[in-house]
């Protein structure tokens, strides 16, 4: 990827640019919980986006998708803003840095990524996270890391559509080799814990249904679970997010909201509770209570949050009967894939049993992602 990003950038631009890179992210668990105020438990994977860049001593922005094959140019004005949607993640990246006080003036870039788009990896924050760390670096700006992944998370809200938490830009910025982070969405507090599951092997199965996070879909669920939160704090003035209730206090305001935003509700302050007991049990080498847990958090997000599919469902259920560890919906939903825990001398057959029974059942095959966790944000 390297070799083809430079000599793109040699061709467009007669030169080549400096390296950078980031990486899509994979959640263990702690799904719709990072807009509820909660923990997630997210890790940096070893594929992402690269991007060469230089700056180019003009007012303007030239950027070259090697994926989409196009070149697209705009200034650093908010009336600039660029018609394609993989330019407005670059251009909102820049708006972003811009607005708070850091300087940002025209480069020329070639980007490519290896992130399977639509499989919930968050190709998007990849996307944010690389130019956001390449700018902070290139026009020496000091902003900090945390200030880096807000830069992404304010891209998507502003340019994009999309009211995302902050995990998928935080794991992105702040992802390290072998270990997983615990955020808490609400303090920003964080603790890395190592992740070397011997015996284990931890793969994603891609459903390959495509889902469109800024859907309506999405933005009802966040005000679903807001309005719950409201109900509560009727009550319980110190609830801020939905993950400082308590499940007693979800009952108490049970016949004063509807029904769907009773059971969204139920699912969030249970997940953030098992994102801890995960934690826990990786203290103490226990894969096991890892894998029920992960389970649990499929039958909620399947049951209660619905944002599950026949596929996962189907690819969930799959993995109980054949003794996987641990299964689950990963990402927004809608599609994408399952992140599963495998014993290891349990991971052919599954996989074998997977394909084919998928191609069977839904007449095309999903796809195969072994996970292997990786760092972050980076210049190369």
């Amino acid at each position: 990827m390297k070799q083809k990003i430079q000599e793109k950038f040699k061709s467009l631009f007669g030169e080549e640019g400096v390296l950078y890179a980031s990486a899509g992210r994979i959640n263990l668990i702690g799904e719709h919980t990072d807009y509820n105020g909660g923990y997630v438990f997210p890790g940096a994977i070893d594929c992402g986006i690269m991007a060469a860049i230089k700056v180019n001593g003009t007012p303007k922005v030239k950027v070259f998708s090697l994926d989409y094959n196009e070149l697209c140019e705009f200034g650093l004005e908010e009336k600039d803003a660029p018609e394609k949607a993989w330019a407005r993640y670059i251009f909102g990246v820049c708006r972003e840095t811009i607005k708070r006080g850091g300087k940002v003036e025209g480069f020329n870039a070639v980007f490519a990524g290896d992130v399977p788009l639509g499989a919930g990896l968050s190709s998007s924050a990849a996307l944010e996270s690389c130019f956001a760390f390449a700018l902070n670096d290139i026009f020496k700006n000091n902003i900090d890391k945390f200030e880096l992944a807000k830069i992404g998370q304010s891209t998507e809200h502003n340019y994009c559509g999309v009211k995302c938490g902050i995990m998928d830009q935080f794991a992105s910025v702040f992802g390290k080799e072998g270990a997983l982070i615990r955020l808490n969405c609400k303090t920003l507090e964080y603790k890395y814990f190592p992740f070397h599951p011997k015996g284990y092997k931890l793969v994603l199965i891609d459903s390959c249904v495509k889902h469109e996070l800024a859907s309506s879909a999405y933005n009802k669920r966040r005000a679903s679970c807001e309005n719950a939160a409201a109900a509560i704090r009727k009550k319980h003035p110190e609830v801020e997010f939905l993950s400082d209730a308590k499940r007693l206090w979800l009952d108490e305001v049970r016949e004063e909201i509807p029904q769907e935003d009773f059971l969204r509700a139920e699912y969030v302050i249970g997940e953030v509770q098992r994102v801890l007991d995960v934690c826990d049990a990786l203290e103490r080498d226990d894969y096991e209570t890892v894998g029920e847990m992960m389970y649990q958090t499929h039958f909620g997000l399947s049951r209660l949050y619905e944002v599950s599919c026949e596929e996962l469902d189907f690819l969930n259920k799959l993995a109980r009967k054949m003794d996987v560890t641990g299964s689950r919906v990963m990402g927004g939903g809608f599609g994408g894939c399952t992140i599963n825990l495998v014993k290891e001398e349990l991971y052919d057959g599954f996989i074998a049993a997977a394909k084919e029974q998928f191609q069977a059942k839904f007449g095309h095959a999903p796809k195969i992602y072994d996970v292997v966790i990786s760092d972050g944000a980076r210049k190369l």
